[in-house]
């Protein structure tokens, strides 16, 4: 299940990425088109990464956001939880056996 969740999160995030390059490849024709200057096209350029990071950054923490609500709705423990039960019992065991 949550390998299935980490897959469309990478999905995503690769889309995102997808999409930055067409963008650059937008500006590029527009710049040949519209007759930029390098200036201007390197701004626009500039101004399409940012927003395609702060784009990927979002996509992440939602994703999280999602992946740690179906987590605590299937009931699932941290993998610190089951490391730390799991000593608590061999603590126990280690007891009993003494």
């Amino acid at each position: 299940m949550l390998e299935l969740l980490e897959k469309a999160v990478m999905t995503t995030i690769g889309v995102a990425a997808m999409t930055q390059k067409k963008a650059e490849e937008m500006v590029a024709e527009m710049k040949d088109r519209c007759k930029f200057s390098e200036d201007e096209g390197k701004q626009f350029v500039d101004k399409i990464q940012n927003l395609a990071k702060e784009s990927r950054a979002k996509i992440q923490t939602i994703a999280e956001d999602e992946v740690q609500k179906v987590v605590d709705r299937l009931g699932l423990v941290s993998r610190d939880d089951f490391d730390r039960l799991a000593k608590r019992v061999e603590e126990l065991e280690s007891r009993s056996s003494n």
